[in-house]
């Protein structure tokens, strides 16, 4: 009995270990999450290994969602320190933190586009959010009004000024913060235009939101997981794909792909940070607490991540592709950010 009881508490002391002082026991920061924000992150890390007397921090490209998971299971050594993320953490996540002893402090980075792009071997591609909908959208409504399984096969049904081509239309999987930001932004965006959809939102906004944002399962719509690279060689492959992904990997690879608009707005730098292109969000990441002061050097790569020469208009995370925050703005969240405050829960819904 003796013996189990020493067991017992041993296994409590390597438990309250792994979420205090077992921290110390890494001397590399680890980094997580978003496919769209892991540019930015990984230029800021290479700047940071450099320049301080710091090791590179290691930045893992999981998604949003997978990142989230990762990030809010518990503090301690073998839990990252910091999550990218390319929308802003759900409720539901941060009482998931909170439950196991996590508490986030949020920081916003800038803003990206997320574009719809194709070839440059082929015609751009001029949409709406309302025909981005009709050709996405799981259900739709036919001309009566009545909501029924999607039925278009071309863009031409969607619209007789599209072109004849199939629609085929690789994008992000469920888990990333790409297609939640997509899903919110373009889909419900297009769907908002039928009124009759749009009251439905008063009445039941479960039913509203898995229509305004429910993406068709046919072969349409095409899962090109978490590395967006990807999704730029099959557009190249295949002049009649549609991709979906962020303003960053459109810019680094103009060369070979174009955006197209959405509503008659290009997705182009002013545009995006104005909020003028539809289909524009902001980027985070979200630290840990618990790791700060704990494992050796997370204040300072957090602070060389909010400064103006990372993030700044003319920052080198600029020629990544990161959109900038007006310059108050950008303050604002340095104020705060290095204060080390947690976020209270009234922030998100």
């Amino acid at each position: 009995m003796l013996k189990k009881t020493l067991i017992g508490l041993a296994a409590v002391a390597v438990v309250s270990a792994a979420t205090t002082g077992a921290a110390y026991a890494r001397d590399q920061i680890r980094v997580v999450g978003s496919s769209t924000v892991f540019p930015f992150s990984t230029v800021v890390a290479e700047e940071f290994g450099k320049t301080s007397k710091f090791k590179t921090p290691i930045v893992e490209s999981t998604g949003t969602g997978g990142g989230m998971k990762l990030f809010c299971a518990g503090a301690g050594v073998q839990h990252p320190d910091i999550t990218n993320a390319s929308r802003r953490i759900k409720k539901s996540e941060l009482e998931g933190c909170n439950a196991n002893g996590v508490a986030p402090i949020e920081v916003k980075i800038g803003f990206d586009g997320i574009v719809v792009a194709n070839t440059k071997q082929a015609k751009p591609m001029n949409l709406t959010l309302k025909q981005l909908f009709l050709a996405l959208g799981k259900q739709v409504p036919d001309k009566s009004g009545k909501l029924v399984p999607n039925p278009y096969k071309l863009w031409s049904d969607v619209d007789p000024s599209l072109p004849k081509t199939k629609i085929e239309v690789m994008g992000p999987p469920p888990t990333s913060g790409t297609r939640d930001a997509f899903n919110e932004l373009a889909m419900e965006g297009g769907c908002k235009t039928f009124p009759k959809l749009a009251e439905m939102k008063k009445a039941d906004e479960k039913k509203y939101e898995a229509i305004c944002r429910g993406v068709r399962e046919d072969g349409a719509y095409i899962e090109g997981g978490e590395n967006d690279n990807l999704i730029v060689q099959k557009l190249v492959a295949n002049p009649n794909l549609i991709g979906v992904f962020g303003y960053s990997f459109l810019e680094e690879n103009a060369d070979k792909i174009q955006g197209g608009t959405i509503d008659g707005v290009a997705p182009d730098y002013d545009d995006i940070s104005s909020g003028k292109y539809p289909v524009s969000r902001s980027l985070y990441f979200y630290v840990k607490k618990q790791h700060v002061g704990a494992v050796p050097g997370i204040k300072e790569y957090v602070a060389e991540f909010v400064s103006d020469k990372a993030v700044g208009p003319n920052g080198y995370a600029a020629d990544k592709g990161l959109i900038a925050l007006p310059d108050a703005d950008r303050k604002a969240v340095r104020d705060k950010v290095l204060t080390w405050t947690p976020m209270t829960g009234d922030e998100v819904k």
